[in-house]
């Protein structure tokens, strides 16, 4: 998806009069008494603060942290005490200053207090900086002192992070709002030559800025039609009544994963009859990006297709270390440049193909970098370019004596001024204060005075090629990490639309067990149904019986030796063939795993990348453990070395039913284990499916056998068996018990004792303390809870919730959790599907049933027909003893439960028999650093969803009742599938012994 810019080479021609031009506009920004020429004790707060965290990086890091966490706090005392644990660590350097205000040791004294006022009223001194007014009286006050400084304006309401349909209707409103009062203001204004006509023609005196994803809550590049048509029954209202009140539109651009959808929709939405002549709008780029040129080209030919012109925002982009970091974490690609100058590099080329192209495209060059409006400049003066083609743009509170010499010179200039409350604009100041405070920033290197001559020299930009796709793992094993699959790539959408087409037209297959090497015909056969549409049949699958059981058995003892005697390499190379098969059927796999088990394309596409990363780690990890280790004396060697146990006998679940069965089965396998898969029924042919990539990869007939078949009859005589070394399981708690007390038993002819590793879910919670980002709570709560309805072991069933924030959250999470679209999960439209099968959905409205009885029902949604559906159900007032609280539902069912401390909030979470994963959402270090200690869970994710561990990463696994042994995709989980053994020498003869390095 990511593609280089075009290697298009500037005209010098501009480059003499942009070096003038430049010369002359940083001359007029460099002002002896700007914050980095004063003397400190005559600087304000805000303006000290700001000067410290450009000095020290450790500060600036836990500064922004702080600055980030006031809007939540709510009292001084909680203001100083934040302050105080966030400047107290060892990585900050504090000037003197702020070790002089923190030199209390009670939150509540009077220093503390003093200390948390002066602070609060530095950062909102800071922010309104940046911010145009908290409401529409003052930012029409802002408007009009820009107005009287020969400057034009773009309103962006702050606090775009929309989460629910209410707030997308709402959205809509408050531009609405917006745009009716600010066109009411206009009519008192009276129009001039460069504010609102360029050389005598009128232009709109009112002009907004939007954001397309806060039109519709589920925005996302995988339904770009159900995205679309949301996105626009909204953007119709606006553009009518903008039309209505002669206001402007443009359209922000967002993250990288929204670009494409962005501007698909706009160029359809913009061509439509009622909407194509308009030239009173317009869309941004991002100069940052490596496909941006490419864009740029797109919008022309389109625009000319279109007869109209409209105006392209070119800036740099603001979202640089969000992307960087999520592309690392996604394995993919960098969509963005890594050096600085190559994005100046870009904004210049597409600069002169914006202004080169003026007649198609109206440019607004929005940069605080005088060279890159020096060159805009230049072009649009050699090219004799018309005033009301092109303006400039800056960032309210960034760009002032930038924008005064712009004026000075003749330019029109725009304002982009965000306005809105504190809290919903602390992202922006954030972005604001990483911008002012970068070492790469120009507006830092010019305060410092760096020569006029590098400012301004031309960018070189030597060997930004994009970071790679796939990397190693973070623990010393050299496995690569297989990416997920990025759906806002539009060949990659593609290719998963049509593998899910062609799977459908294989529905109603019949699928056979393997027994030492050959598919056997059986007696009796189960139907496999899709549980989106519980009359589709998915296929017939063969079941086993004893035996068949009996026949795998043999045929895996027959083949143990020389299994076990083949090299840990070889056995490797097997597991690295079978990943790279399950990559190249990567999409047909997703949609095998949609169609019988329920889960959505994106999920579905997560597990598969996980049973990738298991064979590739699993791997690596086996080959590391065959080197075994040496320990060598005078007279005496030593070697410990592993050897495969024997038969392995695995027992997968359907909720992860190709990434869980693809880890235990290759863990045993790579071992030297011969193994046998029985899969959970209800997803039996995804198991078969796993069967055929082994056998393709070359594993050996009656080392691996796939027997599908009945649980209580099959499944506990191969846990029973006498020659069964291994039972892998993962499964319900009351199934585990009882296989881990089969295994217990000592059978006749039995010489060893079985090792059970058994994974048996949990009773996962979630806290959120009164200092968390609520955005971020609500947002990871609903993926937690109700992401593949609520069926993985790793699901958030509790949510405890400070008392301050309790109705705050609640009420976002339920108007959140309505947002959600129920249905088919072949349906990209869709979010959440039905629960596995018929005893399923009938044992969860059991314990619906028993909620209503005891706690207060918050949510309950209408559900569509034809399916295993339930609603997304939310209780409130839940007491930590009720039975909903206390018991695995294993359905979209979910607690909300009030704590008053957080020790009581703790106290709760580990209330349960089961620590599998736990959540907790602060911003509060002390509090971090408590539940990192003492809340009782195996994986324990702060900041973020609990679902969706991450090979070598996150290893996963729980105790207490959840299970028992090491974590899967850890550094020990294949020690579980060995016997270690030590062999000792004694090499001395006759009173000698060979001397190492003697000569």
């Amino acid at each position: 998806m990511v593609a280089q810019a075009d290697k298009i080479t500037l005209d010098t021609r501009y480059e003499s009069k942009t070096q003038s031009i430049a010369q002359e506009l940083i001359k007029s920004t460099r002002q002896k008494n700007n914050i980095f020429n004063r003397m400190r004790d005559q600087m304000r707060w805000d303006d000290k603060v700001l000067d410290w965290t450009m000095a020290n990086p450790g500060l600036r890091v836990q500064m922004f942290r702080f600055i980030d966490t006031i809007p939540a706090l709510q009292s001084k005392t909680e203001i100083a005490n934040h302050f105080q644990q966030y400047m107290s660590t060892e990585e900050v350097e504090l000037p003197n200053a702020l070790k002089g205000i923190l030199n209390f040791s009670d939150a509540d004294s009077f220093p503390a207090q003093t200390a948390a006022a002066t602070i609060t009223k530095a950062v909102e001194t800071l922010a309104y900086k940046y911010i145009a007014g908290e409401n529409i009286a003052e930012v029409i006050k802002t408007i009009d002192r820009l107005r009287k400084e020969g400057m034009n304006f773009t309103i962006d309401l702050l606090g775009e992070a929309v989460i629910t349909e209410v707030e997308a209707e709402d959205y809509l409103q408050r531009y609405i709002n917006l745009i009716e009062q600010l066109s009411q203001k206009a009519q008192t204004w009276q129009r001039k030559e460069g504010i609102d006509l360029a050389d005598g023609i009128e232009l709109p005196q009112v002009q907004v800025s939007v954001k397309l994803t806060a039109f519709y809550s589920q925005f996302d590049p995988l339904n770009p039609v159900g995205s679309k048509k949301q996105v626009c029954d909204r953007l119709r209202i606006l553009l009518r009544k903008a039309a209505e009140v002669g206001a402007a539109i443009h359209f922000d651009m967002e993250q990288y994963r929204y670009k494409d959808l962005t501007l698909q929709i706009l160029k359809e939405l913009l061509i439509e009859e009622e909407f194509r002549s308009r030239t009173d709008l317009g869309i941004t780029l991002q100069a940052y990006l490596r496909d941006s040129y490419q864009d740029l080209q797109g919008i022309i030919e389109w625009v000319k297709e279109r007869g109209h012109p409209l105006t392209v925002r070119l800036v740099k982009g603001a979202y640089w270390d969000q992307e960087t970091i999520k592309s690392e974490q996604n394995h993919w690609q960098q969509p963005v440049y890594n050096k600085k100058a190559a994005t100046d590099l870009n904004y210049e080329r597409m600069t002169q193909l914006l202004l080169e192209n003026h007649e198609y495209l109206y440019a607004a060059i929005g940069s605080h970098n005088v060279r890159s409006q020096a060159l805009a400049c230049a072009i649009a003066e050699t090219l004799d370019i018309p005033p009301r083609r092109f303006e400039m743009q800056v960032l309210y509170g960034m760009g002032d004596k930038l924008a005064q010499a712009l004026v000075k010179r003749g330019h029109r200039v725009r304002v982009y001024s965000p306005y809105g409350k504190l809290l919903p604009g602390m992202a922006y100041l954030i972005r604001r204060l990483l911008e002012n405070t970068a070492n790469s920033s120009f507006i830092k290197q010019n305060q410092e005075e760096k020569p006029i001559a590098e400012l301004i020299a031309p960018p070189v930009a030597n060997d930004d090629r994009a970071r790679g796709e796939r990397l190693s793992a973070p623990t010393g094993n050299n496995f690569q990490y297989a990416p997920d699959t990025d759906y806002a790539d539009t060949d990659k959408r593609t290719k998963a639309e049509q593998a899910l087409a062609k799977v459908k037209q294989e529905l109603g297959k019949t699928y056979l067990p393997l027994i030492n090497g050959e598919y056997i015909e059986t007696s009796n056969y189960l139907d496999s149904l899709n549980p989106s549409r519980a009359n589709e049949l998915v296929g017939k699958v063969g079941q086993i019986s004893v035996e068949h059981a009996e026949q795998a058995m043999n045929a895996a003892k027959e083949a143990f030796n020389s299994w076990k005697a083949t090299s840990a390499t070889d056995r490797a190379n097997i597991l690295r063939k079978a990943a790279d098969i399950m990559e190249q059927r990567r999409h047909e796999l997703n949609a095998w795993i949609c169609l019988e088990v329920g889960k959505i394309i994106p999920q579905a596409d997560g597990e598969v990348s996980e049973a990738i990363d298991f064979c590739r780690y699993y791997a690596s990890e086996m080959e590391r453990l065959a080197t075994g280790k040496t320990y060598d004396i005078a007279g005496e060697n030593n070697r410990y070395f592993y050897q495969p146990k024997g038969i392995a006998v695995v027992i997968s679940p359907w909720n992860f039913p190709f990434a869980i069965a693809t880890g235990m089965t290759v863990a045993a396998l790579v071992t030297g284990n011969c193994t046998l898969l029985k899969p959970a029924a209800t997803s039996s042919i995804i198991a078969a499916k796993l069967t055929e990539i082994l056998v393709e990869a070359g594993i050996p007939k009656g080392v691996f056998q796939y027997v599908p078949g009945k649980g209580s009859e099959v499944g506990s005589y191969l846990v029973e068996h006498k020659d069964t070394h291994v039972i892998a399981f993962t499964g319900s708690r009351e199934v585990g018990c009882q296989i881990y007390a089969d295994a217990a038993k000592l059978q006749p002819g039995q010489k060893h004792l079985k090792r059970v590793i058994a994974e048996m879910g949990g009773k996962n919670a979630i806290i959120v303390d009164e200092s968390a980002d609520l955005d971020q709570a609500v947002v990871g709560v609903v993926q937690s809870a109700f992401g593949y309805s609520g069926q993985k072991c790793s699901a958030c069933s509790r949510v405890i919730v400070a008392a301050p924030v309790y109705d705050a959250f609640l009420d976002r999470l339920v108007e959140a959790t309505k947002s959600l679209n129920i249905g088919a999960t072949d349906d990209p439209n869709i979010q959440m599907g039905p629960v596995i099968d018929l005893q399923a959905r009938d044992r969860i409205l059991e314990y619906i049933a028993q909620g209503k009885q005891q706690s207060e029902l918050a949510l309950e949604m209408p559900i569509p027909d034809g399916g295993y559906y339930i609603s997304p159900t939310i209780f409130s007032n839940v007491a930590a003893d009720h039975t909903i609280a206390q018991e695995e539902i294993f359905g979209p069912v979910l607690a909300i439960i009030k704590s008053n401390s957080f020790d009581e909030a703790l106290a709760i979470a580990n209330g349960t028999d089961y620590a599998l994963t736990g959540g907790l959402y602060s911003r509060t270090p002390s509090h971090i650093q408590q539940a990192s200690k003492e809340f009782e869970v195996g994986n324990l994710y702060i900041n973020r969803n609990i679902t969706g561990a991450i090979v070598a990463r996150q290893p996963f696994g729980g105790f207490k009742l959840s299970g028992v042994g090491s974590k899967a995709g850890g550094p020990d989980y294949l020690v579980q599938f060995l016997d270690p053994r030590v062999v000792t020498e004694n090499i001395q003869r006759q009173g000698f012994a060979p001397i190492e390095g003697a000569e």
